[in-house]
């Protein structure tokens, strides 16, 4: 079982334990935070499987602008590109990549501990720019199906030629919205993240990834801090 839904029916469990010793209101209550806790477990269930499948998708970004994410299960690895930077994480190391004035300059580190999902480590370090990552997505759906007080609405859309499943939230005055694909992919996502408004939409998925996604931008300056083979 996925952790993040392991996660979900654990504090779900514990919400509706609570609710149900106050009468037959509460138990209603019990009722809807099962509901809520059902979907956000197949939204979650979906985007946790991905982590450990092969990929790429396209996203457009406000502005005109656009990002990308790839990865693959064999070899493990994935890459998260933005106008600014990129970052790729394989069995070999960590690549990270700035743009500047037009040019990008890389730094390769040591490679890390993944525990089958690079993503992961590629998603915490996109995050700390404010770029939307599922990670992040996953914590705000847990949010809201715990909170009473949260409105959920759900719908189904396609994008990028492609199902998904979407959710309305609105809770603690604010509001956002997060569609999922048939294929555990982020489809869309338009709100407030981490106090800062932001949104994407996926434009293109496809299942066969090219090698070439992983490499440094062309022409970039590299810098390699692996230690050297003994």
């Amino acid at each position: 079982m996925p952790a993040a839904s392991t996660t979900l029916r654990v504090l779900a469990a514990s919400v509706i334990a609570s609710l149900s010793v106050t009468g037959c209101q509460a138990l209603d209550d019990a009722d809807t935070a099962l509901g809520r806790a059902d979907l956000v477990n197949d939204l979650t269930a979906r985007m946790d499987r991905a982590l450990e499948q092969t990929w790429a998708a396209d996203y457009q970004l406000p502005g005109g602008r656009t990002a990308s994410i790839a990865q693959t299960a064999k070899p493990l690895r994935s890459t998260y590109t933005w106008p600014d930077g990129k970052i790729t994480v394989t069995q070999d190391g960590v690549t990270r990549c700035a743009g500047t004035a037009g040019r990008s300059a890389c730094t390769v580190s040591p490679p890390v501990l993944t525990a089958g999902k690079p993503s992961v480590v590629v998603y915490t370090e996109v995050r700390k720019l404010g770029l939307v990552t599922p990670p992040a997505v996953i914590r705000l759906l847990t949010q809201a199906a715990l909170d009473p007080e949260a409105t959920i609405a759900t719908s189904d859309t396609t994008l990028a030629g492609h199902h998904a499943s979407c959710v309305d939230v609105t809770r603690a005055g604010e509001r956002f919205t997060a569609c999922v694909t048939t294929e555990g992919v982020l489809g869309s996502f338009a709100g407030t993240l981490d106090g800062k408004p932001t949104e994407l939409t996926l434009s293109r998925y496809t299942d066969a990834v090219d090698p070439k996604a992983f490499d440094v931008p062309a022409g970039a300056g590299v810098v390699d801090r692996r230690p050297a083979d003994s």
